[in-house]
């Protein structure tokens, strides 16, 4: 089923198991509302799934904000964008009759990095977050009190666009604000690799 009743294009996959959070599934630059559904099916079976499209192009691909140059992002438009998305949340809870106070949210890098930002600026709007290859957004003043929201990140200690201190970084910036944080380290790049994808459906599966 596809809507553009809402604010993103997007894909809605309804619940085959009743009680489970929706996943809100993040695609990384270039990707679509479409990408993640099979992984979001691995990961936690039976869960709905709300995959929405970032609304920026860079050259013709997708994101979710805009960034100036690698690894640098434009802060001002991250900021704009996060609060669409945080928005965008609980009409989709509504419009689908989901809990929107359970949904978390499931990031591939670009992805993971707006979700990352929404647990940042918009406490409360996810019950918690699997960051696939995130950086860190941006680190906001003061710190939000994010009282025990989990949170697993995936991370390579081979990655060429994200270094090991940038995944640290997260992570600290994180647990300072309250998050419950696993930091998973698989020896790859910046692709999404299995172990790290079977890790992350390990700690779903325990919440």
């Amino acid at each position: 089923m596809t809507t553009q009743t809402l604010t993103f294009t997007h894909q809605f996959v309804p619940a085959e198991r009743p009680g489970l959070p929706t996943l809100l599934l993040l695609h990384g630059t270039g990707g679509n509302e479409y990408d993640l559904l099979d992984l979001g099916r691995m990961l936690l079976p039976g869960a709905a799934l709300l995959s929405p499209r970032g609304k920026v192009l860079e050259h013709g691909m997708p994101r979710f904000f805009r960034r100036l140059a690698e690894g640098m992002f434009d802060v001002e438009d991250l900021r704009f964008r996060t609060g669409e998305l945080a928005d965008f949340v609980p009409a989709a809870a509504s419009a689908y009759d989901i809990d929107a106070g359970n949904v978390i949210a499931v990031g591939f890098s670009n992805g993971a990095n707006i979700a990352a930002s929404t647990m940042l600026l918009r406490p409360g709007t996810l019950a918690g977050a699997v960051l696939f290859h995130p950086m860190v957004p941006l680190e906001p003043e003061p710190l939000p009190n994010l009282n025990g929201t989990p949170v697993f990140i995936g991370a390579g200690t081979a990655d060429p666009i994200v270094p090991r201190r940038n995944s640290e970084r997260l992570a600290q910036l994180l647990r300072e604000s309250g998050a419950a944080v696993t930091l998973y380290w698989q020896p790859g790049g910046h692709g999404l690799g299995q172990s790290e994808a079977l890790a992350a459906q390990e700690w779903l599966g325990k919440l």
